[in-house]
């Protein structure tokens, strides 16, 4: 971390640049709603929250245990090797080995875009609500570092497709954004359950509102995030075991 903010000006070129890609995703959920009066029913108050919650969950996990995406490029440099000959457990050192500050801007965009959506929709803070509220943030964090960690270990067998698992990384983040009703049957059964990112933003968000929910999902199905966060840690869990038992080596 102190090697990071050793370059002053390219850490703060770093921030910048994570704050301004942020800046651009909001824009993009902006500039749909300049067209229409709301989606997927949710106008653009309710879109700012489930931006807010979604992306600030997402923008946490990708600060603390983003760069396991570059698995790949340890097992070829032999950097896992070296974990390997380490007591401690794997997926700790690999969690540990890195955190980057320079995402910092994307959890700031993602918590103000929250207060804003708060107040838009004249939310008032019960203390119901501000449990809601903390549980999604955490449960939230919790769903996107498995999907992180899930990638991972699939990433032992798929070290030149990397890509494949980003797209369900990153695609996840971008659909989180978007109202879950809007979504195909495909993008619902990966997105809604099989990977839960509809629990990240979109779900908590109706039950915090009182809005109708699909699926025929009862209006309290916003707390049921804890369940979808156990459910993907267990999907992660699965995929970390099999990976790992699977790597021979890099032949180092």
């Amino acid at each position: 971390m102190r090697a990071q903010s050793s370059y002053r000006a390219s850490f703060g070129l770093d921030l910048v640049s994570s704050l301004l890609i942020g800046l651009v995703e909001l824009a993009e959920v902006w500039v749909l709603y300049r067209a229409v009066d709301e989606i997927g029913g949710l106008d653009l108050t309710a879109a700012l929250v489930v931006f807010g919650l979604a992306d600030t969950a997402f923008s946490i996990a990708d600060l603390l245990v983003g760069h396991v995406d570059r698995l790949p490029d340890y097992l070829r440099a032999g950097t896992f090797d070296v974990f390997c000959l380490r007591p401690q457990p794997l997926l700790a050192q690999l969690i540990t080995s890195d955190i980057s500050l320079r995402r910092l801007s994307r959890v700031g965009v993602g918590i103000t875009v929250l207060i804003v959506g708060l107040i838009a929709n004249d939310v008032t803070l019960t203390p119901s609500s501000v449990l809601l509220l903390l549980m999604s943030l955490l449960t939230g964090t919790a769903i996107c570092t498995g999907i992180f960690v899930a990638a991972a270990g699939a990433q032992f067998f798929l070290i030149d497709a990397a890509e494949m698992t980003n797209s369900v990384v990153y695609g996840g983040r971008y659909a989180a954004n978007q109202p879950g009703s809007v979504w195909s049957k495909p993008l619902v059964a990966v997105f809604g359950f099989a990977v839960p990112m509809a629990f990240t933003g979109y779900l908590p968000t109706l039950t915090l509102l009182g809005l109708p929910t699909p699926w025929n999902l009862p209006g309290w199905v916003g707390w049921l995030a804890p369940v979808a966060a156990i459910w993907m840690w267990g999907l992660a869990g699965l995929s970390w075991r099999t990976g790992t038992r699977h790597y021979q080596g890099g032949g180092g």
